[in-house]
């Protein structure tokens, strides 16, 4: 905080100074947000470019008042120097965005800007100065309603409910679907080495031993496999960072849902647990393909329970042997 400046102490000039800084900034972010949604939000892309048409014309005004009281030289005043502002992250860091929370960036830009200007109004002495700034405050809280017409024109209903459904495709690819991939690879492949090392030896710690190995080993495997199999430029699908730690993460996850009974001393228990487990992590796999992959609940469970009972029964069998 050393170095910044209490917004009481800004003078007209330095006022004005950062009344351009802030629209300048707001049009290059509106700007960023349509180039940021214009292949997969068409609509929406067209409503935040005329957002930052609409900032430019803020910016201009201010430039113009600006020259005639003070010259040409404005001096670079920024948000960060100046006290009480919210931090901003630029855009990049805010990837991937969804269209809810691009809204809700815009929703809150709108509203720190009326509040500067009604600040900035308030605190200002000079009567052409006052009036702008009171003008934009004025137009800030006008912006609204601005917006939702913008949205009505740029965004009618069949749009909306195109890029809602762009918005739920995009949600499958990138965290359902490696999601789910790993889930079922770590609750059902797991499943033979975790038993059999059960049945083989009949003790909890070195079975939980082989399940932890397993499910490692099984989550950094389809980590890999997720991330290198494709870049998501042509697919739609994605960050390849981001699809692969969800893959492994979720591999390790239901790996490690029925290894972790084995903590219990006590073998017999220790089974009956994993056992229960087992059905759980099954009945979720068919619950989240039912939900997301419109698969008939019956259908996902019969498929789900038959591959996990056939490699269950592999890891038993082998392991009595």
């Amino acid at each position: 905080m050393n170095g910044m400046k209490e917004f009481s102490e800004l003078t007209e000039q330095e006022l004005l100074a950062l009344a351009v800084a802030l629209e300048e900034e707001d049009s290059r972010t509106y700007s960023d947000l349509a180039e940021a949604m214009r292949e997969t939000y068409p609509g929406t892309a067209r409503m935040f470019t005329a957002m930052a048409a609409e900032e430019d014309g803020h910016r201009h005004r201010l430039l113009s008042l600006y020259r005639e009281k003070f010259g040409d030289h404005i001096p670079l005043i920024r948000r960060q120097d100046v006290k009480g502002f919210l931090e901003r992250k630029s855009l990049w860091l805010l990837r991937p965005m969804g269209i809810e929370k691009v809204r809700a960036q815009a929703e809150l830009m709108e509203a720190e800007s009326k509040r500067f200007y009604q600040r900035a109004a308030r605190h200002s002495t000079d009567a052409a100065i006052r009036q702008l700034l009171g003008d934009l405050a004025a137009e800030e809280r006008r912006h609204e309603a601005r917006a939702e017409e913008l949205e009505a024109e740029f965004v009618p209903a069949e749009v909306e409910k195109a890029e809602g459904a762009t918005e739920r495709r995009l949600f499958l690819l990138q965290v359902v679907q490696p999601g789910l991939a790993g889930l079922m690879d770590g609750s059902v492949s797991t499943l033979a080495p975790l038993f059999a090392a059960a049945f083989a030896t009949h003790d909890s710690w070195k079975t939980l031993l082989v399940g932890l190995a397993a499910a490692l080993g099984a989550g950094i495997s389809m980590g890999f496999a997720e991330a290198l199999s494709d870049n998501g430029s042509l697919t739609g699908r994605g960050n390849p960072l981001l699809r692969g730690a969800v893959c492994g993460l979720m591999t390790t996850l239901g790996g490690l849902g029925h290894a972790l009974p084995f903590l219990i001393p006590d073998f017999r228990t220790a089974t009956a647990i994993a056992v229960a487990v087992v059905a759980v992590e099954l009945g979720i796999i068919a619950w989240v393909r039912n939900r997301y992959m419109d698969t008939p609940f019956l259908s996902a469970a019969f498929q789900v329970v038959v591959g996990g009972l056939l490699v269950f029964g592999t890891g038993v069998l082998i392991g009595s042997s």
